[in-house]
């Protein structure tokens, strides 16, 4: 249950912020990171109502620009199924959060270059060319849009 409800904040909020049709390979690759980034910051393993907000600022820390998320997704997934095999078996929510890691980690998208935005560029260089696409991991495009909606809500 831990996984779909992960996956239901995440929906939420991106719906909430409307950044982009619900219908798109873009949102999933949003939900599913933002999902990800939820389950695998609940070390408790208790995703309640009221502990949502209060963890609004963590999961933003965990989504803004710069952080090394997929070395942190990888790294709680792999502590994750350490548990579960020290506890005798697997752990179906884990297994759907695999599930959505594997989709985000080896899907490419063909989307805006995001880089080039970046906080560190120079003053007087060109802003955001929408037309500069590239092909980006479909985490990489799920995680500003994550953070985004976050910020939104």
């Amino acid at each position: 249950m831990a996984w779909l409800y992960a996956e239901y904040i995440a929906d939420e909020l991106l719906r909430t912020g409307r950044l982009i049709p619900a219908s798109s390979l873009e949102f999933r690759a949003g939900r599913d990171t933002l999902a990800l980034t939820i389950y695998l910051s609940d070390a408790a393993g208790e995703l309640s109502g009221i502990r949502v907000v209060s963890q609004l600022d963590e999961w933003l820390s965990l989504t803004a620009y710069g952080h090394p998320w997929r070395d942190w997704a990888q790294t709680r997934i792999l502590q994750l199924g350490e548990e579960a095999r020290e506890r005798g078996g697997e752990d179906p929510d884990l297994e759907l959060a695999r599930a959505a890691w594997h989709w985000l980690d080896r899907t490419e998208l063909y989307a805006t270059n995001l880089d080039q935005a970046a906080p560190d560029r120079r003053e007087g260089e060109p802003g955001l060319d929408e037309n500069a696409r590239i092909w980006t991991p479909a985490w990489q495009l799920g995680l500003p849009l994550g953070h985004l909606a976050m910020h939104l809500f």
